[in-house]
């Protein structure tokens, strides 16, 4: 019988993962390296089967799985960590999910669309708040503009927590080239290569770009799409030092020494797992999600504005939605999906309301 594997357990987000699969009555097999740290999540969920797996020992990660399983992965940072699962999921012929928010390795799972195309499988990268959110929002607001040629997504959140792990993919995706879709194209673009400013709800937020799985997932369900930016908002004073940052990362990268030095560096200063926020400080934190469309000329056409609870909370939600859904065969497509095609505007839509982020 087929299963829900979820790998990376017993990091933050897996912990939190584990607990919505079991609030959705969901049983997943729960998987990570520490025997002992599994034990106590199963414990704290009420009641798992635990396997003992390794990205350093691969194997132990495919036999983790069965023809039609679904393996949700929140192993990270994934540049580092996360090929292990994904190879596995398709060697297996099992459906994947991660909660990676890392461009690069967003665009390395697309990359293999036709391997999971030929297993008959889906591929839903970053299927948590990164980058569900504007998938959607950007999905809405293209259903009622049919004219748009391009679309301008930002990600908000209010009273942010950060968990070592997302500090950690943050810290690795500094030396790696991100992206953005131009006149049709995906092509390369500096992490917050642009700054813009969006009004939320009457007020001006400041934002830079980011490497998103709208970039690549969009266009599937949106062929006439020639221009997508996504951004993250952030001060603007933080917006516009990432922006100059990432233009001496950038020239680093290009040189392998200093590229292999600063990866060394930042993985030694920012360490994945060191917890993250309490329950009572992700019940303070909430998130917005403006997307625009717009015209050829890029003028705006329309807008939505989504609004939710925290990311994490979020993020858990909607894997645990995601995986159960895959498991009962609601996929309407195989391959590198984006949340539009794999599941459907309505569907989604629901989904994402009951992971706590609606329309405004």
């Amino acid at each position: 019988m087929s299963k829900i594997v979820l790998f990376g357990a017993t990091g933050y987000t897996g912990r939190l993962t584990a607990a919505a699969l079991r609030a959705r009555g969901v049983e997943p097999l729960l998987a990570a390296r520490n025997r002992s740290a599994l034990a106590s999540v199963a414990t704290d969920i009420g009641g798992a089967d635990t396997a003992v797996a390794d990205v350093t020992d691969p194997a132990s990660v495919r036999a983790l799985l069965e023809s039609g399983d679904v393996l949700i992965s929140t192993v990270g940072p994934f540049l580092r960590y996360g090929r292990p699962a994904l190879d596995a999921a398709l060697d297996a012929g099992a459906h994947y999910l991660d909660s990676t928010g890392e461009g690069p390795f967003i665009r390395a799972v697309f990359d293999r669309d036709a391997e999971a195309r030929e297993k008959n499988i889906g591929l839903l990268s970053a299927f948590g708040f990164d980058y569900v959110p504007g998938n959607l929002a950007a999905g809405l607001v293209l259903a009622d503009t049919p004219a748009a040629t391009g679309v301008r997504i930002c990600y908000g959140i209010v009273d942010p927590g950060t968990s070592g792990g997302t500090r950690a993919s943050m810290a690795g995706m500094m030396f790696e080239p991100g992206f953005s879709l131009r006149d049709g194209r995906l092509r390369p673009a500096r992490l917050g290569e642009r700054v813009h400013t969006f009004t939320v709800n009457g007020a001006s937020r400041t934002a830079a770009s980011i490497p998103a799985s709208e970039h690549l997932a969009l266009p599937h369900s949106y062929p006439e799409l020639r221009d997508i930016d996504v951004y993250l908002s952030s001060p603007p004073a933080a917006a516009r030092a990432l922006q100059i940052g990432t233009r001496v990362t950038s020239i680093a990268a290009q040189i392998a020494p200093l590229k292999a030095l600063g990866d060394a560096v930042l993985s030694r200063a920012v360490k994945g797992s060191t917890g993250g926020p309490t329950a009572e400080q992700r019940a303070s934190t909430s998130s917005w999600i403006v997307a625009e469309a717009l015209d050829a000329n890029g003028a705006v056409l329309a807008s939505t504005t989504l609004t939710g609870v925290d990311p994490y909370t979020f993020t858990a939600s909607i894997l645990a939605w995601g995986a159960a859904q895959a498991l009962s065969g609601a996929l309407r497509a195989v391959g590198a999906l984006g949340p539009v095609d794999g599941f459907g505007l309505e569907e989604l839509t629901a989904g994402a309301a009951e992971a706590g982020l609606t329309a405004q």
